[in-house]
């Protein structure tokens, strides 16, 4: 298993696949998925190209989901090895995609490759769900697919998602969740002047102190046994006209938050619009919400890939729910449990990204074993 493994991983590194340029690794995948009976299904929305294969037709729907897209390389020249060379040294495969997510989507598709050769007539279904629309906009990949399924009245009942969750060795940490995110484009009005005339003018950025004291200071909650507290961020803040004597006309700040299921967006929204209107300000607010929370409690899933990773590595995982969001906040409005499990995530995104050969290998054995735990032998 480990060489085949191997050779798809760097298969699919060396196609250049900057989100959401596939560059053809989904046609890889379909090629092979193809000759074992998969049914494939093309679900393209605008530039994004979307595959969804499945073998089976009954229930439970066991779905693995990845994505072929990565993120810009940088200055190659940083890097040691060219980042689309897919160079093995050590035994650890470089490039760019290695770590995330192109090692663990290797992995899915080998075992799922291994589990139905050695059981072609399985219970239930097995889906894949690749996108090349994650590390960018997000906007036409995973959501899509999920609103076009859920349209038809198809489902998942399980859903393994192959994000880098590891931190210090392959399965020490699971996620079974992630925290919502809601962004905040918030412009606060005022009155631009001479800064030698303040009386003929009104400063936004004076009058939203104690607004901005009180949004980044307000405890939102105390989060629970699987989530951290809610967190609030200023990410960007701007007024003026860069002129040392002009009184800005407005204040313009974008604040985020990562929040728990002990609290909504609508919540949020609300409370927000409360302090605004607490401390008389005018404004106009613009909110962006990226995903809810969602949380897989212990269940069959969970129990199939703890076992798997007991089993096979040797590990019990820690459960976890922190990072920031995943395609899984798409999936898990199916109703469907789901997790994330893959390699280290110590290089992702970075100069020199890479993962560990013996670490795929082992990580397709996992996967495969969470099939026989699901769906039997």
């Amino acid at each position: 298993m480990k060489n085949t493994i191997i050779n798809l991983a760097q298969d699919l590194i060396r196609r250049p696949s900057i989100s959401p340029d596939d560059q053809g690794c989904q046609q890889v995948i379909a090629e092979r998925l193809t000759k074992l009976g998969f049914n494939i299904e093309w679900m393209p929305f605008n530039d994004t190209i979307n595959l969804w294969a499945k073998h089976g037709t009954t229930s439970p729907v066991v779905a693995f989901a990845g994505h072929t897209d990565v993120v810009p390389t940088g200055d190659e020249n940083q890097w040691n090895y060219p980042p689309f060379s897919a160079q093995i040294v050590d035994d650890m495969l470089y490039g760019r995609g290695a770590a995330d997510m192109k090692g663990s989507l290797a992995a899915m598709i080998v075992a799922a490759e291994e589990y139905v050769k050695a059981n072609p007539n399985h219970a239930g279904t097995i889906a894949l769900l690749i996108t090349s629309d994650e590390e960018a906009a997000a906007k036409d990949g995973t959501v899509k697919v999920v609103e076009s399924l859920m349209a038809r009245g198809e489902n998942i009942d399980y859903c393994l998602v192959g994000e880098p969750s590891s931190a210090k060795q392959l399965g020490d940490v699971v996620k079974n969740g992630r925290r919502g995110s809601i962004t905040g484009d918030l412009y606060i009005q005022g009155i631009q002047g001479h800064v030698a005339y303040p009386h003929l003018a009104e400063n936004p950025v004076h009058k939203a102190t104690k607004f901005l004291t009180e949004l980044t200071t307000y405890e939102w909650d105390n989060g629970n046994e699987f989530f951290p507290p809610t967190s609030l961020q200023i990410a960007n803040i701007h007024a003026g006209t860069g002129s040392n004597n002009v009184i800005p006309g407005e204040l313009y700040v974008q604040f985020n938050l990562r929040y728990c299921t002990e609290v909504t967006d609508e919540f949020i929204k609300n409370k927000v619009a409360e302090m605004l209107q607490k401390h008389d300000l005018t404004y106009r607010i613009d909110w962006n919400l990226s995903g809810k929370p969602f949380l897989t409690k212990p269940g069959k899933l969970l129990n199939a890939v703890v076992e798997s990773l007991e089993s096979v590595a040797g590990i019990k995982p820690k459960l976890d729910t922190g990072g920031g969001t995943s395609d899984g906040r798409f999936i898990a409005l199916m109703g469907a449990e789901v997790v994330e499990l893959g390699p280290l995530n110590a290089t992702i995104h970075k100069v020199n990204e890479c993962v560990s050969c013996r670490d795929l290998a082992t990580l397709g054995e996992v996967y495969r074993q969470m099939l026989v735990n699901l769906l039997g032998k």
